[in-house]
């Protein structure tokens, strides 16, 4: 799938999955998240539980969806999902300049509603912000998804 067709499918989502490895478990997190130039930022508390995980293994996979409904057919068998999905994978940092956690906070705004934004110091300073670097990524849709 083309990139263009990818940022589209990611511009769409509202809810990104973050997996992480804990001691050599998968560990999967629905999250709110903003995305540009190929990096996905979230937030978080600064005590959680994703940053002791991302401090351990920078290694992380995403996922996020567009469920469509389903394609119903006489044959149960044949029932089917319309969907658009992205997985990818990347390496995960942890933000820690307060105008760099801004401009990330603002990103995640942007996917869901439109600025300016203001981020008081005291709300900056308590909130921590993940930045994954994308290595690489694919999409996938159902062929009647278009």
């Amino acid at each position: 799938m083309e990139k263009a067709t990818v940022e589209t499918i990611i511009r769409k989502a509202q809810v990104c999955r973050l997996g992480l490895i804990d001691n050599n478990e998968p560990y999967i997190v629905p999250l709110n998240f903003g995305y540009r130039d190929n990096v996905l930022y979230f937030h978080t508390s600064p005590r959680s539980r994703k940053l002791d995980l991302i401090r351990k293994c920078t290694r992380v996979c995403f996922e996020m969806d567009i469920l469509l409904g389903p394609v119903p057919a006489d044959d149960p068998c044949e029932w089917s999902m319309r969907y658009q999905s992205v997985v990818g994978f990347g390496k995960a940092s942890i933000v820690e300049d307060a105008e760099a956690k801004r401009a990330a906070l603002a990103v995640i705004m942007d996917h869901y509603t439109q600025g300016p934004y203001e981020f008081p110091d005291n709300k900056v300073a308590i909130t921590a912000v993940i930045r994954v670097d994308i290595e690489r990524m694919t999409g996938k849709q159902h062929k009647e998804t278009t």
